[in-house]
């Protein structure tokens, strides 16, 4: 039969020499060298060569199987499909929905993305990040496409990330990618939602007893007025705000004030399975005393007044069930009641199916890691059953945390890294400071952190203060600190456009992005064929990176120093142990050059605007320095 690499190989193989459209791609996916304008290609000879070029290519180095703690040495490039490799191929000036002529797809598929990996392998990434990739819901999805993190089916690919064109399945080529990646040293982690569902998600029918139910009658809360009628986040008293928050600080969960009785009220307990039917995609349940019900929509579950906008495209799965606690609050899917969050209450046939979620995608599939999508508003002893169950397959499967913090919790619930608040810290140079930098002169972290410019959750780094060569010295700090330098796709191409609104925005943004103009929502393509970007940049700063990877992957204070300078806006970030040393000079000013004194060791320049040896640099301007024994001033 063949790998699945192969399999999808022999299908191009077959057609190579068919009669095939007018289809171009990115100069840099032919030759990363190169230029970035389109050629015209034939596809399945274009793809034939790419897949080739894989299959003959020397082995990769990669750690062991079975070893935990690679985290530390990822170096990450993450992919949202079905916008990475996005491209409008005809060249008629837009992203079609619905495949092309001969069956090619626009948007981003997983055979696009096996093309892309050489010149990825090639910038040095050894770690592909991919957000959800599941089977998405229809019902209430926003854009064209809806969020790929509306899941349908978490055991289900979406299939508009396959090509029609091979006229094979999903599956066999996710299994292909991951193969790719694989032959080229590189490991694969996905990311999963596992605390949520789409508004329509297959379970439903199945089993209704794992969702919350409303009174069908009940119409949602209008998103323009937030304090109205209908269903929506439940409100509070500002003094009972106060006081969920102060309880839930210094930790005590137990009676946790809930929601007014009149929101209580909306719930009703879940129908009988045979009543469940959909009417216009919606999922309705018929009670046995005649009463319609529906499944209510999701809304930002902490603080308990986030001002974030109703989610009108999933619902929260229903981990535990009391009649005390039959509705949807902070209090029930995140800060679980102490009353609520008994063995006696665990809807146990969801947690099985749960845990079984990626053991299965690590058999279908052989992926490498999983980040999971909020799992600290998991229940403990259902993310512990997750890790395990994993771990039972592949000793060192990862697990990368979505938190902010830095502590060791995680690290004792099992995980091997965390997201962290990079993103947002090294966009507020006295923030990065104190919450970072100084902290990591003093104290071992105990996990990496994502060493993020931006996520698909931010503002591209390239629309900061600063622009292009603000996003250039972002990235070029976080190759220097212990932790995972993460390229969200679009990054290197000086993307501006956010892939979606979460983190960091203001209300105005907010409503200058709406789901249409989103690539989380809608299709969407990134600049490939963009003349300012930062892939040489990349390249350059990760082979500086490997050359130096012992020391700054090494979170020993020891190896840790920042040098200050006469100038506020300008100081030194030193990585150093031995004869080894590495430094980075940066003026965090955005707006204006800066002259400056600063004290190193004997260095030598590397990387970065050279006038930084004669103690001046540009607007956000940064310089690398080789500070190893001997190195010239």
């Amino acid at each position: 039969m063949g790998t699945p690499l192969s399999i999808v190989r022999d299908r191009l193989a077959r057609a190579a020499f068919k009669h095939q459209p007018r289809y171009e791609v990115p100069g840099w996916w032919c030759n990363p060298h190169g230029p970035p304008l389109r050629r015209a290609v034939r596809p399945h000879r274009f793809y034939l060569r790419r897949i080739n070029e894989i299959l003959s290519s020397p082995p990769h180095p990669s750690p062991a199987d079975g070893e935990r703690g690679w985290s530390r040495q990822a170096v990450t490039y993450s992919l949202l499909v079905r916008a990475t490799t996005a491209f409008d191929h005809d060249g008629d000036g837009e992203i079609a929905p619905e495949p092309t002529e001969g069956g090619w797809r626009e948007t981003g598929t997983f055979l696009k993305s096996i093309a892309l990996l050489p010149t990825l392998r090639q910038m040095g990434f050894n770690t592909l990040h991919l957000l959800p990739i599941t089977a998405i819901g229809q019902y209430g999805k926003k854009g064209n496409l809806g969020s790929i993190y509306a899941v349908q089916n978490p055991y289900r690919l979406d299939p508009l990330l396959a090509e029609p064109a091979l006229g094979l399945d999903v599956e066999t080529e996710l299994a292909a990618f991951v193969e790719a990646a694989h032959r080229l040293g590189m490991r694969v982690v996905v990311e999963f939602a596992l605390r949520t569902a789409a508004l329509d998600a297959d379970w439903v029918a199945e089993h209704p007893e794992w969702f919350y139910w409303i009174r069908a009658d009940i119409p949602d809360r209008q998103a323009t007025d937030p304090k109205g009628n209908g269903y929506g986040p439940p409100l509070f008293p500002p003094e009972e705000l106060a006081r969920i928050k102060e309880q839930v600080a210094r930790g005590d969960l137990k009676d946790l004030p809930p929601p007014p009785a009149t929101y209580r009220a909306m719930f009703l307990p879940p129908p009988p399975a045979h009543s469940v039917h959909k009417e216009g995609g919606q999922w309705i349940g018929i009670l046995p005393d005649g009463t319609r019900v529906r499944i209510p929509g999701a809304f930002a579950d902490w603080p308990p007044d986030d001002p974030q906008p109703p989610w009108t495209d999933v619902t929260y799965l229903r981990l535990y069930d009391h009649p005390d606690f039959n509705y949807i609050a902070y209090n029930t899917i995140r800060m679980y009641d102490e009353r609520l969050a008994q063995a006696e209450n665990r809807v146990e046939s969801l947690w099985q199916r749960i845990t079984q979620i990626i053991p299965s995608y690590q058999r279908r599939f052989g992926i490498d890691g999983a980040l999971l999508d909020m799992g600290h508003a998991l229940p403990g002893d259902l993310k512990r059953r997750i890790v395990e169950a994993a771990r039972q397959i592949d000793p060192g499967f990862a697990f990368w945390s979505e938190t902010f913090s830095y502590d060791g919790e995680a690290a004792a619930q099992g995980y091997d890294a965390v997201v962290g608040n990079y993103w947002w810290l090294v966009w507020r140079p006295s923030l990065l400071l104190e919450g970072l930098l100084r902290p990591l002169t003093r104290e071992r972290f105990s996990l990496p952190f994502l060493a993020a410019p931006e996520t698909h959750n931010t503002p591209r780094a390239a629309a900061r203060p600063g622009g292009l060569t603000a996003a250039r010295a972002a990235w070029a700090l976080g190759c220097l600190l212990p932790g995972i330098p993460f390229c969200h796709s679009g990054l290197e191409l000086g993307e501006t456009l956010p892939v979606n609104t979460g983190l960091d925005f203001s209300p105005e943004e907010v409503a200058r992005y709406p789901a249409e103009r989103l690539p989380l929502f809608s299709t969407a393509a990134y600049g490939w064929e963009s003349e300012s970007h930062l892939i040489d940049w990349i390249r350059r700063t990760l082979a500086i990176r490997r050359r130096f990877a012992d020391l700054v992957t090494n979170p020993d204070p020891a190896t840790f120093d920042l040098v200050p300078s006469d100038n506020p806006h300008v100081w030194a970030v030193v990585r150093r142990s031995g004869e080894k040393g590495i430094a980075i000079v940066i003026n965090t000013d955005p707006s204006h050059p800066q002259s400056f004194t600063l004290h190193l060791p004997p260095a030598r320049f590397l990387l970065g605007d050279s006038s930084a040896s004669e103690g001046h640099l540009p607007p956000a301007g940064c310089a690398l320095f080789d500070l190893g024994s001997g190195a010239s001033p």
